[in-house]
């Protein structure tokens, strides 16, 4: 079997996922001078160089681990991984560590080198995630990993870009509908030109013939190109962990977050029929961070949501490569000023919310019917850690906090503030605990529900979800309730009521989960119940 490193469907993925990695370079980028008020000279001569460096090494081995997987299985159609800086990071990373470090000392170098020691705790932390999380997901089930994947999908990726998207929506609803179009259906463009591309020069030519965008911001955005390469920075590094402790309380729940999501991404991988090894993954996801961090980059970077969405435009093994490789370039030139101000925010964002969309559709598609409430489950703590994001920040634009207006004030307008912030705080994980207890409740696997159950009380107790920070005792009502819910679990099982049957055809529940064939007149039934 030949396999080819470009087809034409890698130009539609190359197009949508270069774009997804632009917005996020572009909003690290503005978040760096925006709010730590880094030095141009130290965002553009040092951090993109590096964060560059980590995208083209992590995009170039997972072409390869597609191309193997593809010659392995004998198959032209495998897509490779999209990996790209992680965004919960990319805003956690400056407003939960750089910027109480910058308001405290008004010198931005300290708060990039807790920025960087940072990362570099989380990379450590993938790396052990790397023997731990391939268990995990042997046996959670696949509601669990796919509903808390929608649930991040759904908020943190999908509500900014619709948001975005609506404050011009005369430029973005037509891009979105020519994705739509392009991507969702068999409706080809005249000379089957890439969707991707054609959508991103109709909006910005929207844009600039309404005067959105500006020729004085692009000439002066212009004079910033200058050529930048990367090197090692472990004066800074060494400097951030000097002050190491602090960073613990959000790195470790954090590195374990990014493990879960990788393993979610791989879990959906496999849904889509591109089963790769969670092993190699979250090795390459801790090794980026790593390397980015040692060459002096806060922002680590992680395999991607969407790997069903560049599979279905197309997308094989070039377009993952080709996206590394052209933005290391425009890292490499500082480039993404001026692209920033070329292209309208509202041309570019759209391709993000097709991303939420289709990733929201896997998680009911590809996982029993039955588990739909499971599914919904595992989306809840995202949606609260999202909710609750957006509160804290309308707040600090007021110049208040949650606790100076008081939870009772809050509570009194129908604000259950205390609730949420629970609820949300490790909320991939989180996420992953409720999403499975539901599944093997609705299973009648009572024993199983049981154990995640267990696990939920201890997570809790160390303060690894629904509390503030890694602790001992973290939030000892939750982990009762946990505790207690265990209990009544343990006790159900011991009645040994039977499994739920699996419907004819239904998609297995677990990883690894198969169903033996029905016998004569009977239905399937799953080899793992």
């Amino acid at each position: 079997m030949k396999l080819a490193y470009w087809v034409r469907g890698d130009t539609n993925a190359f197009f949508g996922f270069g774009v997804n990695v632009l917005v996020n370079v572009l909003t690290l980028t503005g978040l760096c001078l925006g709010v730590i008020k880094m030095p141009a000279s130290d965002v553009f001569g040092v951090i993109l160089p590096a964060l560059g460096i980590a995208l083209v090494a992590g995009n170039v081995y997972y072409t390869y681990l597609a191309r193997r997987l593809a010659a392995r299985e004998n198959r032209t159609d495998v897509t490779a991984m999209p990996y790209g800086p992680s965004v919960p990071h990319m805003f956690i990373v400056i407003f939960v560590i750089m910027l109480p470090i910058y308001l405290t000392t008004k010198d931005p170098v300290k708060a990039w080198t807790a920025g960087i020691a940072w990362a570099f705790i989380i990379g450590v932390i993938v790396l052990i995630g790397a023997f731990v999380g391939p268990y995990i997901r042997k046996y959670a089930p696949r509601a669990a990993l796919l509903g808390t994947l929608a649930g991040i999908s759904i908020t943190f990726i999908s509500m900014n870009p619709a948001g975005n998207m609506f404050k011009a929506a005369w430029i973005a609803l037509p891009v979105f509908g020519l994705l739509l179009i392009g991507l969702l259906t068999d409706v080809k463009l005249p000379g089957n030109l890439p969707i991707g591309l054609v959508a991103l020069l109709a909006g910005t030519a929207i844009g600039w013939i309404g005067g959105v965008m500006s020729v004085p911001d692009v000439t002066s955005a212009a004079k910033d190109i200058a050529f930048a390469f990367p090197h090692l920075k472990f004066d800074l590094l060494v400097d951030g962990l000097k002050d190491m402790a602090p960073l613990l309380a959000t790195a470790i729940p954090l590195g374990v977050y990014n493990f879960t999501e990788a393993m979610t991404n791989v879990e959906s991988a496999a849904t889509a029929g591109d089963r790769y090894n969670l092993r190699s993954v979250l090795l390459a996801d801790g090794a980026g961070a790593v390397i980015g961090s040692c060459l002096g980059s806060p922002f680590p970077p992680a395999v991607y949501v969407g790997h069903p969405g560049w599979k279905a435009a197309g997308g094989r093994t070039g377009y993952s490569m080709a996206t590394g490789v052209v933005i290391a370039l425009l890292c490499f030139f500082g480039l993404f000023g001026l692209l920033g101000a070329i292209f309208p925010t509202a041309a570019i964002v759209p391709i993000l919310l097709y991303i939420g969309l289709l990733i929201g559709a896997q998680a009911f598609q590809a996982t029993p019917r039955a588990h739909a409430a499971a599914v919904v489950a595992a989306l809840i703590p995202n949606i609260a850690s999202w909710a609750t994001g957006q509160m804290d920040n309308t707040l600090a634009a007021a110049g208040t906090t949650a606790a100076q207006v008081g939870t009772d004030a809050l509570a009194g307008a129908g604000v259950v503030y205390d609730g949420l912030k629970t609820l949300g705080e490790g909320a991939i994980l989180a996420g992953l605990v409720l999403g499975a207890i539901v599944a093997f409740i609705i299973d009648k696997r009572f024993w199983h529900a049981a154990v995640f159950s267990g696990s939920g009380a201890v997570l809790t107790f160390v303060g690894l979800i629904h509390a503030e920070k890694v602790q001992w005792n973290a939030n000892g009502q939750v982990a009762l309730g946990y505790l207690f819910l265990t209990v009544i679990l343990a006790l159900v099982a011991l009645t040994r009521p039977a499994p739920r049957v699996p419907e004819p055809g239904e998609p297995p529940a677990m990883e690894g989960d198969t169903f033996t064939e029905a016998p004569e007149g009977g239905v399937p039934v799953s080899s793992a119940a």
